[in-house]
């Protein structure tokens, strides 16, 4: 299906789309959508704190970022914000909220093979996301991006099903996703907000901390090649969810295959290396179908793991692991 952006842009873009009633595995919702009221926290501390790692989440760029005045809180490698994927804040159902995370942790994390903490994971996103440098482990800055997930997680049981986690989970292709299509996509629809480059629109200009209005999705102030948006399934699912800017779960604006083949294009495009991409998922079998670099336990090419069918390395995976194949 082909988009005229000026319909979009005419009506605000009024969503046309189906609505997704399907995530990780579940038809219906499961538990309430409950996000507690940081405006209620007192300003003691605590709230404090949890308000410093809110402002973290949102303003990544301007108190971590590369170009931050004091050299030695030039933690983060680009002028992303962490609500550029986890949006409104971490809260908004199906754009990577961060509501009731905290409650997951510590668990068992195959990318490093290892049970991993919280804050494990938010190292994880500073290297990978955010292709910058570790948090101090006693700093102000991960205690309070700590703070910010538990607050989030309040009222939240450990290993209940949250309805409106993750990205969401569209039908996948039984093709291989299309990137030449996708950057008609991406020229109709996705342009107008990112740029005909992909490289984005700052919020000021290069150098003063600002951000960007519309981020990045590939080239060098972008997440790395080891981030969670690098990986297809991941990615189309964000994208069918949330974009463009205004769309959400129950009303989206892209088509599956649209959403499919545009994430394809970007995954397609140069960005940042992660130099120990290659330690990642030690036990070869866990690795996530569409994880876009190797090495790979399955025979399949760097290419299929990146565009699909994703069946037919599942189907494969499963016959290794019921002939008690070991990956290297």
């Amino acid at each position: 299906m082909r988009h005229d952006v000026r319909r979009y842009c005419a009506v605000g873009m009024l969503v046309i789309g189906m609505c997704l009633h399907a995530v990780a595995g579940s038809s219906a919702e499961t538990s309430p959508w409950v996000v507690a009221d940081i405006d209620k926290l007192p300003k003691d501390d605590w709230g404090n704190t949890v308000r410093y790692g809110r402002d973290l989440m949102t303003r990544t760029f301007a108190l971590i970022g590369p170009e931050v005045a004091d050299p030695a809180m030039r933690l983060s490698g680009n002028n992303l914000a962490c609500s550029n994927c986890h949006l409104e804040a971490g809260t908004k159902q199906f754009g990577l909220p961060l509501v009731g995370v905290y409650s997951d942790f510590p668990n068992y994390r195959a990318r490093s093979g290892s049970v991993g903490t919280i804050e494990d994971r938010i190292q994880g996103c500073m290297t990978r996301s955010q292709n910058g440098k570790r948090l101090p482990p006693e700093g102000a800055e991960l205690t309070a991006m700590v703070a910010y997930l538990k607050f989030l997680a309040d009222g939240y049981k450990v290993g209940a099903a949250t309805f409106g986690r993750g990205a969401g989970a569209m039908p996948e292709l039984s093709r291989a996703a299309d990137p030449v299509h996708g950057a008609e996509v991406f020229g109709q629809i996705c342009a107008i907000c990112h740029g005909a480059d992909g490289l984005g629109k700052r919020a000021g200009k290069v150098g003063d901390a600002g951000g960007y209005e519309f981020p990045p999705l590939w080239g060098p102030d972008s997440f790395n090649d080891g981030a969670g948006m690098n990986r297809l399934i991941s990615g189309a699912n964000f994208v069918h969810s949330n974009m463009p800017n205004g769309a959400n779960w129950r009303e989206t604006v892209l088509s599956p295959d649209d959403a499919w083949d545009v994430m394809a294009y970007v995954q397609a495009q140069p960005r940042p290396h992660f130099a120990k991409v290659a330690s990642d998922f030690p036990k070869g079998l866990e690795k996530p179908v569409d994880t876009g670099y190797g090495p790979y336990a399955d025979g399949f090419s760097q290419d299929d793991h990146r565009f699909g069918p994703f069946a037919p390395i599942r189907a494969k995976i499963k016959a290794l692991k019921a002939d008690g194949a070991v990956a290297k």
